[in-house]
């Protein structure tokens, strides 16, 4: 089910963006620039462009968005870690599926029992020599100037190192210099630097910020609109305040079962939260997130402005993106390990040349298709290394979709974790952690249920629940069993689950 997209409150520094026609009849130079801007743990629920309930305002995303295309079915894939954002930038930066990435693992049970680990050993997964097919290197190689500026750590540091400038730094402050303004004060001065030049290269920008990942130390006046504080003491609650967003329709206090990662630092350590999942600290810590979300919307306004004060706008795609998504209180979670739609998926929005005005499509999609769609539109022959798909037959309305069946994984904590898939309406997750004390498997219908509500919500609707274990539906079940075990077999997953056949080689 498609969301319409709401009217948002028009800012001047973007109303350039209205001069382009409904139908969008700007064409691209022979080589276009490329604005990549990539949030840190977003879920796509916060926008009002996939949830008009949001009192999240983006005005320069929505203008994004109703001047480009939105795409409802995107997602990261998964990951091999906790820190679920390593595996999906090194997704977005090779164009290659979760476990054909450079990695580390453990090579054999005296490693894992000593804590040790290596390089991925087979290259037939992970090419010594991937850096060199990396986003930044196929734009060298293609005469593009390459610049970026993003967080420090959990990313890919050879693919980072190719970029021709490099301003990285981890900032989530509440003031000019500590927080998201600093990644767009990067970005202001390289157009600056570029326009006293002449630079008439074409470009590609890596727009990459902090937050909204915690901690989440919002401006003043921003935490203010939000009614939220910066609160840091564990033995009392956050004060509350209306202003604060409302709690999330599918919160819960505690998750029904234990999500496989003892002691996992997004559950139990973010400041502000800790292990509380109260309404005022929920409340509060949305407050909070709105409030860092808003001032990145702020930022890409100031680089819109500058882009077409240059006369780069028209000839500029913009593509909004997130490393992947967050529960903060939905279903009794706080952090990004899971494969709840809430944190599986992530906003995408594409703007540009020939993108169509405001579309939508569910595209099916994951992270690593973004560089061979921007390879596609720049007209530059990718590199055997891409194994993602261009959305250009989306884009141009050739299919609704990339693929009909998306597979997610999370393998950080213990193994082999959580494994979903997705087909059409029909969603199954499947839990096998803790040693075998947790094996759970649920199944959603999305079309009925989208917010994957739980027996624990208690909701009215016949389908608005878990119907692992409705009969009625066992057909369906199995279908998606078996799916998922495809999936796992053809993308190289090493792991098996409990009710899965085992293979020698499997559950290192």
């Amino acid at each position: 089910m498609h969301l319409m997209i709401p009217v948002p409150r028009w800012l001047p520094l973007v109303a350039l963006l209205c001069a382009m026609s409904v139908s969008h009849a700007v064409v691209a130079n022979d080589r276009p620039n490329f604005l990549v801007i990539v949030v840190d743990d977003q879920s796509p629920l916060d926008l009002k462009i996939y949830n008009p309930d949001s009192p999240l305002e983006t005005p320069n995303i929505d203008r994004l968005a109703a001047s480009g295309m939105v795409f409802d079915g995107a997602h990261h894939m998964g990951a091999w870690s906790g820190a679920v954002c390593t595996p999906s930038r090194h997704m977005i930066m090779t164009g290659r599926t979760v476990w054909h990435l450079p990695q580390r693992r453990p090579k054999n049970a005296k490693q894992r029992n000593n804590n040790q680990s290596v390089r991925y050993p087979d290259e037939k997964l992970a090419p010594k020599d991937l850096p060199e097919y990396t986003m930044a290197a196929i734009f060298n190689r293609a005469g593009y100037d390459t610049m970026r500026t993003c967080k420090r750590g959990n990313s890919y540091a050879a693919a980072n190192e190719q970029f021709t400038v490099v301003h990285d730094a981890t900032k989530r402050g509440g003031t000019e210099e500590s927080g998201s303004a600093w990644h767009g004060k990067q970005v202001l001065e390289y157009l600056d630097q570029r326009d006293a030049a002449s630079d008439e290269d074409p470009f590609l920008i890596y727009f990459g910020f902090s937050h909204p990942h915690d901690t989440r130390d919002g401006t003043p006046e921003l935490l203010a609109k939000y009614g939220a504080t910066n609160h840091t003491d564990r033995k009392s609650l956050p004060p509350a305040n209306p202003k604060q967003p409302p709690l999330p329709p599918n919160h819960l206090e505690a998750h029904p079962f234990h999500h496989g990662h003892p002691n996992l630092r997004d559950e139990v350590s973010v400041s502000g939260v800790w292990d509380r999942r109260d309404e005022r600290t929920i409340r509060n810590e949305l407050g909070r997130e709105f409030a860092c979300s808003e001032n990145i919307d702020i930022q890409i306004g100031k680089v819109l402005h500058r882009l077409e004060e240059m006369g780069e706008l028209d000839n500029t795609y913009i593509v909004y993106t997130s490393d992947h998504g967050m529960a903060i209180g939905r279903h009794g979670l706080q952090g990004k390990q899971n494969l709840y739609e809430h944190t599986w998926r992530v906003p995408f929005i594409i703007q540009g040349p020939g993108i169509p005005q405001g579309k939508r499509a569910i595209g099916n999609l994951y992270l690593l298709d973004l560089l061979p769609t921007l390879v596609d539109l720049a007209k530059i022959d990718g590199p055997e290394t891409l194994e993602g798909k261009s959305l250009q037959p989306v884009i141009r309305g050739d299919q609704e979709v990339l693929r009909d069946v998306l597979y997610g994984v999370y393998c950080g904590g213990t193994k082999p974790g959580m494994r979903s898939v997705k087909k059409g309406d029909w969603k199954l997750i499947k839990y096998d952690a803790l040693d075998g004390k947790v094996h759970e498997t649920q199944l959603f219908n999305l079309a009925a249920n989208p917010l994957e509500y739980l027996p624990e919500h208690q909701r009215e609707s016949e389908l608005e629940t878990d119907l692992a274990e409705n009969p009625a539906y066992a057909e369906k079940r199995q279908e998606l069993e078996a799916l998922l075990l495809s999936e796992m077999q053809r993308l190289d997953d090493p792991y098996r689950l409990w009710d899965q056949p085992q293979v020698a080689e499997t559950n290192p």
